[in-house]
């Protein structure tokens, strides 16, 4: 039976009114819906909180998508604005009133771990994941690796520039190599640009670009998090060389 989302969006605006403000919830519905908002006129709506809880919600039941991906950016909505203990019970309540399934969360948690992921990708995006908020796990991905680079390297240099300066074969610090043969210098030279690479082609975009301009899916992902996985796995591997004590 399919989800009556007049009624869920009257409820769950209701229930949610008080936790978060305007801005919140523009920015977090932003960041978990590939569209933008319409507005459904309600005179019987009072709060503004409320009113654009209901809008979002009913923007997404007019989207053309599968069901099964349709109740899921809601459960993923409504987890991020309720937040845990109660008021997540509440809502839950509600979405199972209104016959939306509540087991994929167990499903992609499971997918999520079946990857083998570095253990700070499973720390920083796998709540995020099952929360469908893919844009920002890969984004907490990224900016862990940037961190954690820099903090190897003893490096204030970010993105793109820490990771030219810190991997090359002749003048970085981090080594996953003796960098003495062509092989050990090639595969050195591909973990700075595979890390380069990282910045710009993963960072930089979900750093600058809105959610709703930069949406990626959840293969595209969980795909990105292995890339980083092991980009990291390298990383606990390098020694730190002082290249001024030559």
């Amino acid at each position: 039976m399919a989800a009556n989302y007049s009624l869920i969006a009257v409820q769950i605006g209701d229930a949610l009114k008080y936790e978060k403000s305007i801005n919140e919830i523009d920015r977090i519905a932003g960041a978990i819906f590939p569209f933008r908002c319409e507005n459904f006129p309600n005179n019987s709506i009072t709060s503004s909180r409320a009113k654009l809880v209901y809008n979002w919600i009913l923007s997404l039941a007019r989207q053309r998508m599968e069901e099964d991906e349709r109740n899921r950016l809601l459960r993923s909505f409504c987890d991020q604005l309720s937040g845990e203990g109660d008021l997540r019970a509440k809502v839950h309540s509600i979405l199972q009133a209104a016959s939306v399934p509540l087991g994929e969360e167990n499903k992609d948690k499971k997918e999520f771990l079946q990857r083998g992921f570095h253990s700070e990708v499973v720390k920083h995006c796998q709540v995020l994941f099952v929360q469908g908020n893919y844009f920002h796990a890969v984004f907490e991905a990224c900016k862990v690796y940037n961190k954690l680079v820099g903090e190897k390297a003893l490096s204030s240099k970010d993105g793109e520039p820490l990771m030219m300066d810190v991997w090359g074969w002749q003048n970085g610090v981090l080594k996953v190599t003796a960098c003495q043969t062509e092989t050990d210098k090639n595969v050195q030279d591909g973990i700075k640009f595979l890390s380069a690479g990282l910045m710009r082609a993963m960072r930089n975009p979900t750093a600058h670009e809105p959610a709703l301009h930069w949406p990626i899916t959840k293969e595209d992902c969980l795909d990105m998090l292995n890339f980083v996985s092991f980009l990291l796995r390298q990383l606990d591997k390098a020694v730190y060389y002082n290249k001024e004590i030559r």
